[in-house]
């Protein structure tokens, strides 16, 4: 990590600094009918980066949106101040607001496809935001393309009239992240800016944020789910769960010593390129409370194991404390203890994931694959092979843009390769019959990257599973143990999509996979959209359904650790080819190609 600059580092010490340059203070948000954010407390200071972590639902994105007076419809602040160099926003006129919007205060959003025109060029969105500010469009697009070279855009007179879908993912980001420092903010707020991103486009996002820091004194509020990201880049990390601060501290300490149980159980939740292979990983039980849901005590204590009594009817205070590397505070009735170790999951019974006279057949063989994406350009994938059986995993890593994603349509006979061959128990999908291709797709099936929309919403979750079953004629007395299966409880099966968590519908999706008896899943970054905790509960039951089931993995992420943690086999992919093959213990403690150990440095590790 970047050291904080002068007046972050002072006023982390504690030592005499400037003024905060954010102040909020007891900020309060509604939806609706209920309150989503009770009485959020923090300070940023110029040229330090706060980290805001939580799961999905904790009111990171509302904080900051309130921050902005950007809340969406339906939302509103009722309390608390939001002082900007001593100015309380949420007093200020709209007209005033939007004079600050933009010009002092920058924002770089989640997703760059939906915030970047596609219609427009590149160069002339980023001159836009210089021109609404006042610049004379000389000015304006001299400032353009400054800022694509500010964050490292190659070329940029000739990008300058590009449109975003001729930008990689990560250059989309720049853009954004460039559009955001078009009047020199004094404040970046960056809303999961890396989410989806893979190890080395993830890791040039970061060092970006830190080097503009640096070299603007622009201060940075970084909210985000992923602790590595937090490790990598902030001076100071606060926790949030259901719309409260729970712990504030230097990022070290925090990772090093988490005092609330919740953080706690964040940082256990997350795989390590150093730990312990296939073990069941730490998870925190139950669900965040809902929006207006009664908490007379503390909000946590219905998933912490430590509660105690008090902890239901009593709300935690906050307790603050000095420390050499600065102010740390947490609200816990029961706070972790130093060198208390997190509880981890019981490991699943052995239930022969594999044949006893070593490794069985293989179902899934890919051979030789090379796509074509039109007739000009390099081939998506050149020469790619690939085998899966029952009981084995095998990780796909690589860069967006690697052929991760076309792999996994080609092994499931969606798309069909310019050469190659991919067969499912020696039969290739050209070659099949109509009903021999549908015999083939009970033998392979599919989960999705996103679970929000491989489901429809239309359907409960009872005809979600109903479905492959009536297509394949199997009988439907299967769902309730295909639920049981996946530990989702029997009363979901008559809900809709929508009354479901995250996490509940990557584990809809993956029973619908398993519904028609596969012997391979092919999942494709199934665990990219999901928070870190929900996230250890779907890598678990991926590895409790090899062990139960016997069924293979075709795991394709751009985690390592998760890929590590979870599979036997590795492919790294770059430009369409594999570069290296190996076992997940040897790729991961000695790497042969440039490129792999290049992955993992960008990971942090080698």
């Amino acid at each position: 990590m970047t050291a904080p600059t002068e007046t972050a580092r002072a006023a982390l010490s504690g030592a005499p600094a400037t003024p905060p340059l954010l102040e909020v203070a007891g900020l309060r948000v509604t939806a609706g009918a209920h309150e989503v954010v009770h009485g959020v407390d923090f300070t940023l200071s110029p040229g330090e980066i706060l980290g805001l972590v939580g799961e999905s639902g904790s009111g990171k994105t509302l904080s900051a949106l309130a921050v902005n007076r950007m809340l969406p419809p339906g939302c509103r602040t009722t309390a608390g101040t939001v002082r900007l160099d001593g100015t309380d926003l949420l007093a200020l006129p709209e007209p005033a607001v939007r004079a600050v919007r933009g010009r002092r205060i920058g924002m770089v959003f989640q997703d760059p496809l939906a915030y970047l025109n596609p219609r427009m060029p590149i160069g002339r969105q980023l001159a836009e935001a210089a021109l609404v500010h006042g610049a004379s469009r000389t000015d304006a697009r001299a400032r353009a393309l400054e800022l694509l070279d500010l964050v490292g855009i190659p070329e940029p007179a000739r990008r300058y009239r590009d449109r975003p879908h001729e930008f990689s993912g990560g250059m989309r980001q720049r853009v954004l992240i460039a559009m955001a420092m078009a009047n020199r903010p004094d404040l970046l707020i960056a809303d999961e800016p890396t989410t989806a991103l893979d190890p080395t486009t993830q890791a040039d996002i970061l060092d970006l944020l830190v080097r503009l820091r640096d070299e603007t004194g622009t201060a940075v509020l970084l909210i985000t789910h992923d602790l590595g990201v937090v490790a990598r880049t902030c001076d100071t990390v606060q926790v949030m769960y259901a719309g409260r601060i729970v712990e504030r501290a230097p990022v070290k300490r925090l990772l090093a010593e988490p005092r609330h149980r919740y953080a706690a159980g964040l940082l256990a939740a997350v795989p390590r390129l150093d730990g312990p292979r296939g073990r069941p990983l730490a998870v925190i039980g139950g669900r965040p409370p809902a929006a207006g849901e009664p908490l007379p005590g503390c909000a946590f204590a219905p998933r912490c194991a430590a509660a105690v009594e008090r902890c239901a009817t009593e709300a935690p205070g906050w307790v603050e404390r000095r420390e050499p590397a600065g102010e740390r505070g947490f609200a816990c009735h029961v706070p972790v203890a130093a060198g208390e170790e997190p509880a981890v999951p019981d490991a699943p019974a052995e239930h022969g994931a594999s044949a006893p006279n070593g490794a069985p057949e293989p179902v899934l063989v890919a051979e030789d694959l090379t796509v074509r994406y039109g007739r000009r350009g390099a081939p998506a994938l050149d020469g790619v092979g690939l085998s899966a059986g029952p009981g084995r995993a095998v990780g796909v890593i690589g860069e967006s843009g690697s052929g991760k994603s076309t792999l996994a349509r080609a092994l499931l006979g969606l798309l069909r390769p310019r050469s190659g061959t991919v067969r499912v128990g020696g039969r290739s999908w050209d070659a099949a019959t109509p009903a021999e291709e549908r015999a083939l797709r009970r033998r392979v099936q599919f989960v999705f990257q996103d679970p929000y929309a491989s489901l429809s919403p239309r359907m409960t979750v009872r005809e979600a599973l109903a479905e492959p079953l009536l297509a394949h004629g199997l009988p439907l007395g299967r769902i309730e143990e295909l639920l049981e299966l996946v530990g989702l409880p029997e009363e979901l099966l008559d809900a809709l999509p929508h009354r479901l968590s995250g996490g509940q519908r990557q584990r809809v999706a993956i029973a619908r996979a398993l519904a028609v008896g596969p012997e391979v899943l092919v999942a494709d970054e199934p665990t990219s959209a999901l928070d870190v905790s929900v996230q250890a509960q779907i890598l678990n039951l991926l590895i409790d359904l090899r062990r139960r089931t016997g069924v293979g993995l075709v795991f394709i992420s751009h985690d390592l650790a998760l890929v590590r943690h979870l599979c036997d086999e590795v492919l790294v992919m770059r430009h369409g080819r594999v570069v290296e093959r190996a076992t997940a213990e040897r790729l991961f403690s000695a790497p042969e190609h440039p490129y792999t150990r290049q992955l993992l440095a960008a990971a942090g590790q080698h």
